[in-house]
Protein backbone atom coordinates (compact mmCIF):
# COMPACT_ATOMS: atom_id res chain seq x y z
CA UNK A 1 0.00 0.00 0.00
CA UNK A 2 1.02 3.43 -0.71
CA UNK A 3 -0.42 6.49 1.11
CA UNK A 4 -3.68 7.74 1.02
CA UNK A 5 -4.85 4.13 0.85
CA UNK A 6 -3.70 3.92 -2.93
CA UNK A 7 -2.35 0.12 -3.51
CA UNK A 8 -0.37 -0.89 -5.92
CA UNK A 9 -0.81 -4.78 -7.94
CA UNK A 10 1.11 -6.57 -9.95
CA UNK A 11 -1.33 -7.35 -13.27
CA UNK A 12 -0.72 -9.08 -16.40
CA UNK A 13 -1.27 -6.48 -19.09
CA UNK A 14 -2.34 -6.29 -23.01
CA UNK A 15 -0.38 -3.60 -24.71
CA UNK A 16 -1.94 -4.64 -28.09
CA UNK A 17 -3.14 -7.26 -29.78
CA UNK A 18 -0.68 -10.05 -30.64
CA UNK A 19 1.68 -8.83 -27.70
CA UNK A 20 2.76 -11.47 -25.42
CA UNK A 21 1.45 -9.94 -21.72
CA UNK A 22 3.58 -8.43 -19.71
CA UNK A 23 4.04 -8.37 -15.68
CA UNK A 24 4.03 -5.02 -14.67
CA UNK A 25 2.74 -3.08 -11.27
CA UNK A 26 0.06 -0.84 -11.64
CA UNK A 27 -1.57 2.09 -9.31
CA UNK A 28 -5.11 0.85 -8.06
CA UNK A 29 -7.34 3.72 -6.90
CA UNK A 30 -9.23 2.55 -3.57
CA UNK A 31 -13.13 1.49 -4.15
CA UNK A 32 -15.52 4.55 -4.93
CA UNK A 33 -19.54 4.96 -4.18
CA UNK A 34 -20.97 1.32 -5.10
CA UNK A 35 -17.78 0.21 -5.67
CA UNK A 36 -15.75 -2.78 -3.90
CA UNK A 37 -11.68 -3.86 -3.45
CA UNK A 38 -11.34 -7.40 -3.71
CA UNK A 39 -8.10 -9.56 -3.08
CA UNK A 40 -8.14 -11.65 -5.56
CA UNK A 41 -7.12 -15.34 -4.77
CA UNK A 42 -7.75 -17.54 -7.95
CA UNK A 43 -8.59 -16.88 -11.84
CA UNK A 44 -9.37 -18.72 -14.51
CA UNK A 45 -7.51 -18.55 -17.77
CA UNK A 46 -10.16 -18.41 -20.41
CA UNK A 47 -10.77 -19.08 -23.75
CA UNK A 48 -12.46 -15.62 -24.05
CA UNK A 49 -8.91 -13.82 -22.64
CA UNK A 50 -7.13 -15.73 -25.64
CA UNK A 51 -9.80 -14.41 -28.37
CA UNK A 52 -9.03 -10.47 -26.96
CA UNK A 53 -5.25 -11.28 -26.94
CA UNK A 54 -5.23 -12.41 -30.12
CA UNK A 55 -7.48 -8.97 -31.35
CA UNK A 56 -10.33 -11.64 -32.81
CA UNK A 57 -12.53 -9.57 -30.38
CA UNK A 58 -10.84 -5.72 -31.67
CA UNK A 59 -7.66 -4.15 -30.36
CA UNK A 60 -9.17 -2.20 -27.18
CA UNK A 61 -5.38 -1.58 -25.07
CA UNK A 62 -3.81 -1.62 -22.77
CA UNK A 63 -6.00 -4.07 -20.82
CA UNK A 64 -5.67 -6.28 -18.02
CA UNK A 65 -7.34 -9.65 -19.15
CA UNK A 66 -8.61 -12.22 -16.91
CA UNK A 67 -13.14 -11.99 -15.96
CA UNK A 68 -13.36 -15.65 -14.55
CA UNK A 69 -12.32 -14.38 -10.80
CA UNK A 70 -12.86 -14.85 -6.73
CA UNK A 71 -11.21 -13.37 -3.85
CA UNK A 72 -12.54 -11.59 -0.67
CA UNK A 73 -13.81 -8.48 -0.17
CA UNK A 74 -10.93 -6.24 1.63
CA UNK A 75 -12.84 -2.80 1.71
CA UNK A 76 -15.89 -1.13 0.79
CA UNK A 77 -17.08 2.18 -0.76
CA UNK A 78 -19.51 4.42 0.18
CA UNK A 79 -22.83 2.84 0.36
CA UNK A 80 -21.98 -0.74 0.62
CA UNK A 81 -22.68 -2.82 3.17
CA UNK A 82 -19.54 -3.34 5.72
CA UNK A 83 -20.61 -7.34 5.76
CA UNK A 84 -19.06 -7.56 3.02
CA UNK A 85 -15.75 -7.15 4.28
CA UNK A 86 -13.80 -10.59 4.34
CA UNK A 87 -16.54 -12.86 1.96
CA UNK A 88 -14.98 -14.57 -0.86
CA UNK A 89 -16.96 -13.46 -3.89
CA UNK A 90 -17.15 -14.77 -7.23
CA UNK A 91 -16.93 -12.18 -10.10
CA UNK A 92 -19.80 -11.51 -12.51
CA UNK A 93 -18.24 -10.49 -15.43
CA UNK A 94 -21.45 -9.40 -17.55
CA UNK A 95 -21.99 -6.31 -15.05
CA UNK A 96 -25.30 -6.13 -15.81
CA UNK A 97 -26.76 -2.12 -16.09
CA UNK A 98 -29.83 -3.41 -14.19
CA UNK A 99 -32.63 -0.89 -15.63
CA UNK A 100 -32.52 -1.73 -19.01
CA UNK A 101 -35.53 -3.53 -20.61
CA UNK A 102 -33.60 -7.15 -20.08
CA UNK A 103 -32.57 -6.22 -16.41
CA UNK A 104 -35.92 -5.98 -15.74
CA UNK A 105 -37.51 -8.73 -16.48
CA UNK A 106 -34.50 -10.95 -15.02
CA UNK A 107 -32.61 -11.94 -18.18
CA UNK A 108 -29.37 -9.94 -17.12
CA UNK A 109 -27.16 -12.46 -19.55
CA UNK A 110 -28.49 -9.98 -22.16
CA UNK A 111 -28.18 -6.57 -21.04
CA UNK A 112 -27.42 -4.36 -23.88
CA UNK A 113 -25.68 -1.29 -21.48
CA UNK A 114 -23.33 -2.92 -19.63
CA UNK A 115 -20.38 -0.81 -19.53
CA UNK A 116 -18.40 -4.08 -18.78
CA UNK A 117 -18.39 -5.28 -22.17
CA UNK A 118 -16.75 -2.18 -23.14
CA UNK A 119 -13.98 -2.79 -20.33
CA UNK A 120 -14.88 -0.10 -18.23
CA UNK A 121 -16.24 0.50 -15.10
CA UNK A 122 -20.43 1.75 -14.70
CA UNK A 123 -19.10 5.19 -14.46
CA UNK A 124 -17.24 4.55 -17.87
CA UNK A 125 -13.75 5.04 -16.39
CA UNK A 126 -10.69 2.85 -14.55
CA UNK A 127 -9.11 2.71 -10.80
CA UNK A 128 -5.54 1.06 -12.72
CA UNK A 129 -2.85 3.14 -13.55
CA UNK A 130 0.65 3.01 -14.44
CA UNK A 131 3.49 5.23 -12.92
CA UNK A 132 3.63 7.88 -15.38
CA UNK A 133 -0.88 8.32 -14.85
CA UNK A 134 -1.94 6.92 -18.04
CA UNK A 135 -5.06 4.68 -17.75
CA UNK A 136 -4.97 0.66 -18.35
CA UNK A 137 -8.78 -1.05 -18.40
CA UNK A 138 -10.14 -3.64 -17.26
CA UNK A 139 -11.33 -6.81 -19.32
CA UNK A 140 -14.83 -7.29 -19.02
CA UNK A 141 -14.67 -4.27 -15.57
CA UNK A 142 -13.22 -6.69 -14.01
CA UNK A 143 -9.24 -7.42 -15.12
CA UNK A 144 -8.53 -10.59 -12.86
CA UNK A 145 -5.07 -11.39 -14.50
CA UNK A 146 -4.27 -9.40 -11.30
CA UNK A 147 -3.32 -8.91 -7.49
CA UNK A 148 -6.80 -7.50 -6.15
CA UNK A 149 -9.42 -5.42 -8.42
CA UNK A 150 -12.18 -2.81 -7.80
CA UNK A 151 -15.82 -3.60 -8.99
CA UNK A 152 -19.11 -3.12 -8.53
CA UNK A 153 -20.46 -4.43 -5.12
CA UNK A 154 -23.45 -5.83 -7.50
CA UNK A 155 -20.94 -7.77 -9.38
CA UNK A 156 -19.12 -9.26 -6.40
CA UNK A 157 -21.42 -12.12 -5.69
CA UNK A 158 -20.70 -13.80 -1.90
CA UNK A 159 -20.27 -17.72 -1.94
CA UNK A 160 -20.03 -20.01 0.55
CA UNK A 161 -16.51 -19.65 2.40
CA UNK A 162 -15.63 -23.42 2.52
CA UNK A 163 -15.23 -23.25 -1.45
CA UNK A 164 -11.63 -23.84 -3.16
CA UNK A 165 -10.71 -20.73 -4.29
CA UNK A 166 -9.88 -21.97 -7.42
CA UNK A 167 -13.19 -23.82 -8.27
CA UNK A 168 -14.75 -20.64 -7.13
CA UNK A 169 -13.03 -18.59 -9.89
CA UNK A 170 -14.46 -20.92 -12.34
CA UNK A 171 -18.16 -20.46 -11.34
CA UNK A 172 -17.51 -16.74 -12.58
CA UNK A 173 -17.65 -17.94 -16.05
CA UNK A 174 -16.88 -21.82 -17.37
CA UNK A 175 -19.13 -23.13 -14.94
CA UNK A 176 -21.94 -20.95 -15.28
CA UNK A 177 -21.93 -20.79 -18.85
CA UNK A 178 -21.64 -24.46 -19.41
CA UNK A 179 -23.71 -25.77 -16.59
CA UNK A 180 -26.42 -23.08 -17.12
CA UNK A 181 -26.38 -23.92 -21.42
CA UNK A 182 -27.52 -27.40 -20.01
CA UNK A 183 -29.65 -26.57 -17.49
CA UNK A 184 -31.27 -23.11 -17.93
CA UNK A 185 -30.96 -22.55 -22.20
CA UNK A 186 -31.76 -26.17 -23.30
CA UNK A 187 -33.74 -26.83 -20.07
CA UNK A 188 -32.37 -31.05 -20.40
CA UNK A 189 -34.54 -33.22 -19.03
CA UNK A 190 -33.82 -36.72 -17.76
CA UNK A 191 -33.04 -39.71 -20.05
CA UNK A 192 -32.72 -37.43 -22.65
CA UNK A 193 -29.95 -38.07 -25.61
CA UNK A 194 -27.14 -35.09 -25.31
CA UNK A 195 -23.91 -34.66 -27.51
CA UNK A 196 -20.98 -31.99 -26.13
CA UNK A 197 -18.69 -31.20 -29.04
CA UNK A 198 -15.54 -29.90 -27.21
CA UNK A 199 -14.46 -30.41 -23.60
CA UNK A 200 -12.49 -27.34 -22.40
CA UNK A 201 -13.97 -25.58 -19.65
CA UNK A 202 -17.33 -24.83 -20.78
CA UNK A 203 -17.94 -28.31 -22.44
CA UNK A 204 -16.74 -30.28 -19.30
CA UNK A 205 -19.20 -28.09 -17.35
CA UNK A 206 -21.84 -29.00 -19.99
CA UNK A 207 -21.36 -32.04 -19.25
CA UNK A 208 -21.74 -31.80 -15.76
CA UNK A 209 -25.27 -30.01 -16.29
CA UNK A 210 -26.55 -32.97 -18.17
CA UNK A 211 -25.18 -35.39 -16.11
CA UNK A 212 -26.77 -33.32 -13.07
CA UNK A 213 -30.03 -33.52 -15.29
CA UNK A 214 -29.54 -37.20 -15.39
CA UNK A 215 -29.49 -37.21 -19.01
CA UNK A 216 -28.78 -40.44 -20.75
CA UNK A 217 -26.78 -41.23 -22.83
CA UNK A 218 -24.00 -38.15 -22.41
CA UNK A 219 -21.87 -38.54 -25.46
CA UNK A 220 -18.38 -36.50 -25.21
CA UNK A 221 -16.71 -35.35 -28.07
CA UNK A 222 -12.83 -34.72 -28.51
CA UNK A 223 -9.51 -34.80 -30.35
CA UNK A 224 -8.07 -35.73 -26.76
CA UNK A 225 -8.04 -38.84 -25.28
CA UNK A 226 -7.41 -37.40 -22.09
CA UNK A 227 -10.27 -35.00 -22.24
CA UNK A 228 -12.48 -37.75 -22.87
CA UNK A 229 -11.08 -39.71 -19.81
CA UNK A 230 -11.91 -35.96 -17.76
CA UNK A 231 -15.32 -35.96 -19.40
CA UNK A 232 -15.85 -39.67 -18.18
CA UNK A 233 -15.21 -38.11 -14.78
CA UNK A 234 -17.45 -35.30 -14.96
CA UNK A 235 -20.36 -37.32 -15.87
CA UNK A 236 -19.89 -38.58 -19.71
CA UNK A 237 -21.29 -42.14 -20.20
CA UNK A 238 -20.17 -42.49 -23.69
CA UNK A 239 -16.70 -40.99 -25.72
CA UNK A 240 -15.73 -40.08 -29.44
CA UNK A 241 -12.34 -39.49 -30.55
CA UNK A 242 -13.08 -36.98 -33.26
CA UNK A 243 -11.11 -37.43 -36.31
CA UNK A 244 -10.16 -35.30 -39.73
CA UNK A 245 -13.18 -37.12 -41.72
CA UNK A 246 -16.13 -34.93 -40.04
CA UNK A 247 -18.48 -38.03 -41.75
CA UNK A 248 -16.94 -40.53 -39.70
CA UNK A 249 -17.03 -38.29 -36.58
CA UNK A 250 -21.13 -37.78 -37.47
CA UNK A 251 -21.39 -41.67 -37.80
CA UNK A 252 -19.68 -42.02 -34.89
CA UNK A 253 -21.84 -39.58 -32.76
CA UNK A 254 -24.61 -40.55 -34.33
CA UNK A 255 -23.92 -44.52 -33.45
CA UNK A 256 -23.17 -43.53 -29.36
CA UNK A 257 -26.31 -41.03 -29.07
CA UNK A 258 -28.33 -43.85 -30.48
CA UNK A 259 -29.09 -42.63 -33.83
CA UNK A 260 -28.98 -38.74 -33.10
CA UNK A 261 -29.08 -36.40 -30.16
CA UNK A 262 -31.96 -34.86 -28.65
CA UNK A 263 -29.47 -31.81 -27.71
CA UNK A 264 -26.29 -30.82 -29.13
CA UNK A 265 -23.98 -28.64 -27.53
CA UNK A 266 -20.79 -26.84 -29.40
CA UNK A 267 -18.43 -25.70 -26.92
CA UNK A 268 -15.89 -24.45 -28.96
CA UNK A 269 -17.00 -22.14 -31.21
CA UNK A 270 -15.80 -23.37 -35.01
CA UNK A 271 -17.60 -23.30 -38.15
CA UNK A 272 -16.82 -26.98 -38.66
CA UNK A 273 -18.07 -28.23 -34.97
CA UNK A 274 -20.87 -25.52 -34.97
CA UNK A 275 -22.46 -27.64 -38.51
CA UNK A 276 -21.41 -31.08 -36.76
CA UNK A 277 -23.65 -30.47 -33.90
CA UNK A 278 -26.33 -29.17 -36.23
CA UNK A 279 -26.27 -32.25 -38.26
CA UNK A 280 -25.61 -34.51 -35.63
CA UNK A 281 -29.20 -33.96 -33.84
CA UNK A 282 -32.48 -36.19 -34.38
CA UNK A 283 -35.45 -34.50 -35.71
CA UNK A 284 -37.56 -32.56 -33.90
CA UNK A 285 -34.06 -31.32 -31.51
CA UNK A 286 -32.27 -28.56 -30.43
CA UNK A 287 -28.63 -27.45 -31.38
CA UNK A 288 -27.37 -25.50 -28.67
CA UNK A 289 -24.45 -22.66 -29.95
CA UNK A 290 -22.12 -22.18 -26.60
CA UNK A 291 -18.37 -21.73 -27.92
CA UNK A 292 -18.10 -18.20 -28.80
CA UNK A 293 -16.23 -17.32 -32.32
CA UNK A 294 -14.01 -14.00 -33.19
CA UNK A 295 -16.07 -11.62 -34.78
CA UNK A 296 -18.16 -11.80 -37.64
CA UNK A 297 -17.47 -15.24 -38.66
CA UNK A 298 -19.93 -17.33 -40.26
CA UNK A 299 -21.20 -20.56 -40.31
CA UNK A 300 -23.93 -22.52 -42.30
CA UNK A 301 -26.44 -25.45 -42.20
CA UNK A 302 -28.84 -26.84 -44.63
CA UNK A 303 -31.61 -24.67 -44.68
CA UNK A 304 -34.18 -27.42 -45.95
CA UNK A 305 -33.41 -29.74 -43.33
CA UNK A 306 -33.81 -27.91 -40.41
CA UNK A 307 -37.17 -27.18 -41.42
CA UNK A 308 -37.93 -30.95 -43.00
CA UNK A 309 -36.65 -31.83 -39.53
CA UNK A 310 -38.35 -29.07 -37.17
CA UNK A 311 -34.85 -28.55 -35.83
CA UNK A 312 -34.36 -25.68 -32.87
CA UNK A 313 -31.07 -23.90 -33.02
CA UNK A 314 -30.75 -21.76 -30.03
CA UNK A 315 -27.54 -19.42 -28.61
CA UNK A 316 -26.67 -19.59 -25.27
CA UNK A 317 -25.08 -16.74 -24.02
CA UNK A 318 -23.40 -17.06 -20.45
CA UNK A 319 -25.82 -19.64 -19.97
CA UNK A 320 -28.36 -17.33 -19.28
CA UNK A 321 -26.65 -16.48 -16.05
CA UNK A 322 -28.04 -14.22 -13.19
CA UNK A 323 -24.83 -14.06 -11.08
CA UNK A 324 -26.96 -13.57 -7.49
CA UNK A 325 -28.83 -16.86 -7.82
CA UNK A 326 -26.92 -19.08 -9.61
CA UNK A 327 -23.31 -18.83 -8.50
CA UNK A 328 -24.29 -19.31 -4.93
CA UNK A 329 -26.63 -22.22 -6.04
CA UNK A 330 -23.64 -24.31 -8.15
CA UNK A 331 -20.79 -23.74 -5.36
CA UNK A 332 -23.81 -25.35 -3.21
CA UNK A 333 -24.18 -28.04 -5.33
CA UNK A 334 -20.32 -28.58 -5.37
CA UNK A 335 -20.24 -28.91 -2.06
CA UNK A 336 -23.09 -31.67 -1.89
CA UNK A 337 -21.73 -33.50 -4.35
CA UNK A 338 -23.74 -32.50 -7.44
CA UNK A 339 -21.03 -30.90 -9.70
CA UNK A 340 -17.56 -32.41 -9.50
CA UNK A 341 -16.04 -28.93 -10.48
CA UNK A 342 -12.47 -29.89 -9.39
CA UNK A 343 -12.12 -31.70 -12.41
CA UNK A 344 -11.95 -28.67 -14.54
CA UNK A 345 -8.91 -27.40 -12.45
CA UNK A 346 -5.95 -29.15 -14.65
CA UNK A 347 -2.91 -27.09 -13.38
CA UNK A 348 -2.86 -24.26 -10.69
CA UNK A 349 -0.23 -21.62 -11.82
CA UNK A 350 1.15 -18.45 -11.31
CA UNK A 351 0.52 -15.33 -13.11
CA UNK A 352 3.65 -15.27 -15.06
CA UNK A 353 2.57 -18.61 -16.53
CA UNK A 354 -0.28 -16.94 -18.42
CA UNK A 355 1.21 -16.79 -21.64
CA UNK A 356 2.22 -20.67 -21.49
CA UNK A 357 -1.71 -21.54 -20.75
CA UNK A 358 -2.27 -19.40 -24.11
CA UNK A 359 -0.18 -21.73 -25.74
CA UNK A 360 -1.81 -24.76 -24.61
CA UNK A 361 -4.99 -23.33 -25.23
CA UNK A 362 -4.40 -22.87 -28.88
CA UNK A 363 -2.56 -26.21 -29.41
CA UNK A 364 -6.43 -27.51 -28.20
CA UNK A 365 -4.87 -28.91 -24.33
CA UNK A 366 -5.90 -29.50 -21.22
CA UNK A 367 -9.36 -28.15 -19.14
CA UNK A 368 -8.83 -25.06 -16.76
CA UNK A 369 -5.43 -23.75 -15.80
CA UNK A 370 -6.05 -21.47 -12.79
CA UNK A 371 -3.52 -18.48 -12.10
CA UNK A 372 -3.86 -18.50 -8.06
CA UNK A 373 -2.19 -15.94 -6.23
CA UNK A 374 -0.17 -16.01 -2.77
CA UNK A 375 -1.23 -15.94 0.04
CA UNK A 376 -4.41 -18.05 -0.83
CA UNK A 377 -5.81 -20.71 1.18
Amino acid sequence: MTERGVSTVRAAVLDAPGKPLRIETLHLDPPGAGEVLVRLEASGVCHSDLHQADGDWGDDAPLVLGHEGAGVVDAVGHGVDDALVGRRVVLNWMGPCGTCDACAVGREWECADSKALGNRLPDGTTRLRREDGSEVFPLLGLGTFAEAAVVPAKVAVPVRDDIDPAVAALIGCCVSTGVGAALKTARVVPHSSVVVIGLGGVGLSIVMGAAFAEADPIVAVDRSEEKLERARAAGATAGVLAEDDDERTLSAIREAAGGGAEFAFEAIGLPRTIELAIRCVATGATAVLVGMTAHAVPASFDAFDVVDRSLRILGSNYGFTVGNVDFPRYADLHAGGRLPLDVLVERRIELADVEDAFEAMRRGEGARRVVVYPGTA
